[in-house]
């Protein structure tokens, strides 16, 4: 991969002005476009495992035949929320 290569957005001056106006104090437009791609490759490295677990239980569902009800699973998920909440707020 060729490091050398500048975004197209730091040669973009409306971008350029529009970043500069959102920025914090201290902060800088590069400072922001590294926060900024650093949460994407996060984000995409998450959505990389979440797809690839999806894909685990599809598999073990196939395997063993056994599906669940997404009806079933949410109210499960909603019972153990409602419960936390309860525990949270004593």
């Amino acid at each position: 991969m060729n490091e050398t290569v500048k975004p197209a957005v730091i040669d973009d001056e409306e971008f350029h002005a529009a970043a500069e106006s959102v920025l914090r104090e201290g902060e800088t437009v590069a400072d922001l476009i590294d926060r900024s791609a650093r949460a994407e490759v996060e984000y995409r490295r998450v959505q990389a495992d979440f797809v690839a677990k999806g894909l685990v239980g599809l598999e073990e569902a196939e395997r063993t035949g056994v599906w669940y009800d997404a009806d079933e699973v949410h109210a499960e998920l909603r019972a153990k929320l409602e419960k936390k909440k309860a525990q949270l707020s004593q």
